[in-house]
């Protein structure tokens, strides 16, 4: 730590991590556990970001498994070439949406790098037993395709048939060379595919999208421990959100789920207390026509609203959600407006890396004159104002995925149901502690991120079983105790 802490540039630090990895995994992952707040942004977001963008020219050792078109008709064969035969959790991704940052291409490979490491340091999971894919169709990104040290290949996206092929082969080989039981994580594909791929393989494979899911978890989980300090149950409230795509119709959809389960109501009612803004105004029923399909279920009677801020003003939410991936779009006057109809309005500008969240915490505190219950996707410092420190929770996936992971894992599970996604909401929410909230905080530090990955594991192993997905049996009697014992701990043994 006192070496790494010698570096300035976060990009610096995340190399000296990355060499550590390679070097001594072991040492790398008890690091990264006993100082998970300072090194969580290092390995992740928002450092992972600027690796990304600068992979080709601090590229050292390929991690994990690049399958490309060429490779078509063989990926069997590829797969059989990674040494360890026991996988439980992949991380695939095909560059297309990086973070907020586009389409990297090949380059994306950082992200299931890192999402990996957070198994195994916030979930427990074998590092063995993780395995990182890029599926490399080509890139559109014209200044990657000049860059001398690109990676990937030097080609346009393949999409349409070609594509679907390939990823049907991929799901495939997939299922044959390591079982039923592999949890295959899609991590950020653009919105045209992610729908279609988690919609087609969630019936025959254990499939799991982290921006629509992962990302909707935790958010319900923020929501639900707002209303400690809010008051009321969610169906009180009116949500409205900035960006229609996986994270913010993912979000929206688990919100109507869980305030469906409460009211008992219809989830057709409980949309409507839901609305969300695109690049285009406010989704409207007037537009329908034009609407890609996960839209629809959300354009309700209204006349059209081209800009943000007449939503705002217009429809009066009690709770904003930024899930954009544009900076800087909570203007004071939204945030002035927010203030003006709530008492203690609830703002999550959750876009990554930070360069990309709608707002800061520190303009969420000053515009709302400190009565904002602010969270972001990427971390912000405490905030100063009128004598009194406002520290900010974060809306990371990293909270859910690992726990949400490891539960699926213990249980055995073949299927991924919604109900599990509640559960895991709903144990994280509950693990906010009293003095937490008089902080302001509405999620638990990640100080104790492995104690709550093990609540969240056993609560979503417990829906597993309930719904009969389980093929670990017989079930055991105490979930946490078991998630503790199936955990790997980075120590040293101690030989005679």
């Amino acid at each position: 730590m006192n070496t790494l802490r010698q570096y300035q540039v976060p990009l610096q630090r995340y190399m000296a991590m990355m060499d550590l990895q390679e070097r001594n995994e072991r040492l790398f992952y008890k690091l990264l556990i006993d100082n998970v707040e300072e090194l969580l942004p290092v390995v992740y977001t928002p450092t992972v970001g600027e690796a990304c963008q600068k992979y080709g020219s601090i590229f050292s050792r390929p991690q994990g498994v690049y399958i490309s078109l060429k490779e078509k008709g063989k990926i069997l064969e590829v797969l059989k070439n990674w040494p360890e035969r026991k996988i439980q959790v992949i991380v695939v991704t095909d560059g297309e949406r990086i973070l907020g940052l586009g389409d990297l291409g090949c380059q994306g490979m950082g992200i299931p790098v890192g999402k990996l490491s957070l198994y195994t340091a916030l979930g427990g999971l074998r590092p063995s037993a993780c395995l990182p894919i890029t599926i490399d169709v080509g890139t559109n990104n014209k200044k990657l395709l000049d860059d001398e040290f690109y990676i990937g290949l030097r080609q346009r996206r393949a999409t349409g048939e070609e594509y679907a092929e390939l990823l049907d082969e991929f799901m495939s080989a997939v299922k044959q060379n390591y079982g039923e039981k592999v949890l295959i994580q899609f991590e950020d594909f653009a919105n045209h595919n992610a729908f279609v791929l988690l919609e087609k393989y969630s019936k025959t494979h254990l499939v799991f999208n982290d921006d629509i899911q992962g990302t909707a978890s935790v958010v319900l989980a923020g929501l639900v421990a707002s209303l400690k300090l809010v008051g009321g149950t969610l169906g009180d409230h009116k949500f409205l959100f900035l960006g229609a795509g996986e994270a913010g119709t993912g979000i929206a959809e688990l919100i109507a789920l869980e305030m469906s389960k409460q009211t008992k109501s219809p989830i057709e009612e409980c949309r409507k207390k839901i609305w969300l803004v695109d690049s285009k105004g406010l989704i409207v029923s007037s537009r329908l026509e034009s609407l890609q399909q996960f839209k629809k279920p959300w354009a309700h009677e209204h006349e059209p609203v081209k800009e943000l801020i007449d939503a705002v003003k217009t429809l009066k939410p009690t709770v904003l959600i930024g899930s954009s991936g544009v900076g800087q779009t909570f203007t004071q006057e939204v945030v002035e407006a927010m203030a003006s109809f709530n008492e203690k309005p609830i703002i999550l500008a959750l876009s990554n890396p930070t360069s990309q969240s709608e707002c800061t915490a520190e303009q969420a505190y000053t515009w709302s004159e400190g009565r904002a219950i602010y969270a972001s996707g990427s971390p912000f410092p405490p905030v100063e104002y009128n004598g009194k420190t406002y520290i900010s929770g974060q809306a990371n996936n990293a909270y859910i995925f690992p726990g949400f992971g490891l539960g699926l894992v213990m249980s055995g599970a073949i299927r991924v149901h919604e109900d599990m996604l509640l559960a895991a909401s709903e144990a994280l929410a509950s693990q906010v502690t009293q003095e937490n909230y008089e902080k302001g905080l509405i999620y638990p530090p990640f100080t104790n991120i492995r104690k709550i990955s093990a609540h969240i594991a056993a609560k979503v192993a417990a829906k597993v079983y309930d719904l009969g997905l389980a093929s670990h049996l017989p079930r055991p009697s105490n979930l946490v105790e078991f998630a503790e014992s199936c955990m790997y701990t980075p120590t040293y043994r101690n030989y005679r």
